[in-house]
């Protein structure tokens, strides 16, 4: 049950193409959006609302990312939900919300 803890997926598409970021000692960082749809129905009419979600990927995750991955692609992520906070230049405190990729299934061609 401990895997269980802080687990994500979600299907959706690539909504920028992924930037990358290399590192000293080969280490890499692939970082996008993702999109995801939710359809339902309102009276009759057809709703689509679109979440968007901030996506990070380290590693042999960053590279299949880097060598595979586009803008508008359909893809699969798994990974963990993740907090970070931070003052920006006027002191104010910042918060963003990412999930840290682990595992990546490309859907479209």
């Amino acid at each position: 049950m401990n895997a269980l803890r802080n687990k994500v997926q979600l299907i959706g598409h690539v909504g920028q193409e992924p930037e990358i970021k290399n590192f000293e000692g080969g280490k890499k960082l692939a970082k996008f959006t993702l999109a995801t749809n939710e359809v339902y129905y309102n009276n009759k009419e057809k709703v689509t609302e679109t979440q968007w979600h901030n996506i990070t990927a380290w590693g042999k995750t960053a590279e299949i990312i880097e060598n595979f991955v586009t803008k508008g692609k359909e893809i699969a992520i798994e990974g963990k939900l993740t907090y970070n906070s931070w003052e920006d230049k006027n002191g104010e405190k910042k918060y963003t919300t990412e999930i840290v990729a682990n595992e990546l299934l490309l859907i479209s061609k």
